[in-house]
């Protein structure tokens, strides 16, 4: 069973939503339900461009709460548990031009 489903329609809304430091990779998930650090999630997310699906298990290790500093939005940071080099691949191969940018994200 699917927790969260994703869909990045631009490649600023994976820059904004992936998380590099976290290790080996992670995205945030806008979001304003309740969740607790250590919770797991089935995250199902699509990449730009592609009609392709991905899935992987997570755990919740970050948490922007509702009104957090910076104007950054309430929700989670996602750490992949399953084939986590297999996904930070495809996120990072998409944004391999954005990778080196300053633009603010959702999380720093």
């Amino acid at each position: 069973m699917v927790d969260v489903v994703l869909n990045f329609d631009t490649l600023h809304q994976l820059y904004r939503a992936y998380m590099p430091f976290i290790k080996p990779a992670g995205l945030f998930i806008t979001t304003s339900e309740a969740h607790y650090l250590g919770q797991e999630l089935t995250i199902s997310y699509r990449l730009p461009s592609t009609g392709n699906t991905h899935e992987f298990r997570g755990s919740v290790v970050w948490i922007n709460p509702m009104g957090a500093s910076g104007g950054r939005p309430a929700g989670i940071g996602v750490k992949i548990l399953t084939e986590p080099e297999t996904h930070k691949h495809h996120i990072e191969n998409h944004l391999s031009r954005e990778l080196a940018s300053g633009d603010l994200t959702c999380t720093m």
